[in-house]
């Protein structure tokens, strides 16, 4: 009798002991897809910086030249993002679209750039900085100043591009700037 129990348990034993190391290995892959961005540039004028541009605020923006494109960047150097779904009165990206594109709240300005800056109503009630017509994102997979991650990427339901300072939704990566607006 004891004999029997042992074997019937020991498959269920290696059974649980697979689903688990599934379980394990489809998390660290979940996490692994969440992190990298798929494509890859050259930073321009980055920093050592382990800050996160997660919990966004507007207010003063800058510029910064990542790839041979000046793009909108926040106040920490972070690049801003336009998402395509988007249109000029709506955000497309909520929900866990929104944890790994945080929006870039209140209202924004940015010395010696030329374009419209205005804000937008969020479907939970915050405002929204954006920037010709563009709602503004930045991306928790940049993890420094001056990085670019987000841009090309096909994620969320859309293609997401940096802001350039000309107010369109550039591809520094592949040497364009523009052409990809609304």
């Amino acid at each position: 009798m004891i004999r029997s129990l042992t074997r019937v348990e020991a498959p269920n034993r290696r059974l649980r002991m697979l689903l688990a190391l599934l379980a394990i290995a489809a998390a660290a892959a979940v996490l692994a897809a969440c992190s990298s961005s798929g494509t890859s540039s050259t930073s321009g004028g980055g920093s050592s910086s382990s800050s996160s541009p997660v919990a966004a605020a507007a207010g003063s923006l800058k510029t910064t030249t990542i790839g041979g494109a000046t793009v909108l960047t926040n106040a920490q150097g972070f690049t801003l993002y336009s998402f395509a779904p988007d249109t000029p009165t709506t955000s497309n990206c909520n929900g866990t679209c929104a944890q790994n594109w945080p929006p870039v709240h209140g209202s924004a300005t940015a010395a010696g750039v030329s374009g419209t800056f205005g804000t937008i109503k969020r479907s939970d009630g915050s405002t929204q900085a954006t920037f010709d017509g563009h709602p503004l994102y930045t991306f928790v997979g940049d993890t420094a100043a001056g990085q670019n991650k987000g841009n090309g990427l096909n994620a969320a339901g859309g293609l997401w591009h940096e802001i350039t300072t000309s107010g369109t939704a550039g591809n520094s990566s592949s040497g364009s700037s523009g052409g990809n607006g609304y």
